[in-house]
């Protein structure tokens, strides 16, 4: 799970606190949506810190690396998600993670955050009345869908429209690593159970909220 929109903060110290501990031998990338290759001038820097696009060719290949993967299956919607879902975990049912963990036979190991999204105040995500204006002939910006679209207050625009990058205000940001899932069954059979997938997303949602209430309460 991430927070904060586009800077998303709490990703970027749980990036640190991996570098610090294991420094350069033990190697994890990050899956990075397709749209940032296309818009954010930073994309090369992104590049050198590990990130990859996400696809799931190229998280396989990480893994042939024996390398971690990190992957963050809510995109703009979970990093954008309305203020009021702050302390919600919110993958928008995607659960192509849930595949990919099953297919490889990894274990699932949450990261989960408080704090990062006091970073900005999201009060609601219009995209699905944007959409309607697209499907009447406006174009995206860049040509790209957003997939979000949020009203949010924060620097430096003070009242913003649409994903737009922000500057993270200055609060006090809490992390922790969860203990690794593991599922009952792996293989390409239990990925392609589809009722077996749902069931193994649940469960990760299920334990992640759990430790993020723990996490709250402990902070608060």
């Amino acid at each position: 799970s991430h927070n904060g929109g586009l800077p998303a903060p709490d990703m970027h110290m749980c990036m640190y606190d991996w570098f610090k501990r294991f420094g350069t031998e033990r190697l994890v990338y990050g899956l990075m949506h397709q749209n940032a290759w296309s818009v954010f001038p930073t994309t090369p820097l992104a590049v050198q810190c590990g990130a990859v696009r996400a696809h799931p060719k190229m998280a396989i290949a990480a893994f042939q690396r024996n390398a971690s993967v990190a992957v963050y299956p809510g995109g703009g919607p979970d990093v954008f998600r309305p203020y009021s879902m702050r302390d919600k975990i919110y993958f928008a049912g995607r659960k192509g993670f849930i595949k990919l963990a099953l297919r490889e036979e990894v274990p699932i190991v949450p990261m989960i955050s408080n704090g990062a999204h006091d970073t900005l105040i999201v009060l609601a995500d219009i995209y699905e009345q944007v959409k309607q204006f697209h499907e009447l002939g406006l174009p995206w910006l860049f040509g790209l869908d957003p997939e979000v679209f949020p009203i949010y207050i924060g620097l430096p625009w003070g009242l913003a429209i649409g994903p737009l990058p922000n500057f993270p205000l200055p609060v006090k940001i809490h992390t922790r690593v969860c203990p690794p899932i593991v599922f009952e069954r792996y293989g390409r059979k239990a990925a392609s159970d589809r009722d077996y997938v749902d069931a193994c997303y649940e469960r990760v949602m299920s334990e992640m909220q759990q430790e993020l209430d723990q996490l709250v309460l402990l902070t608060s």
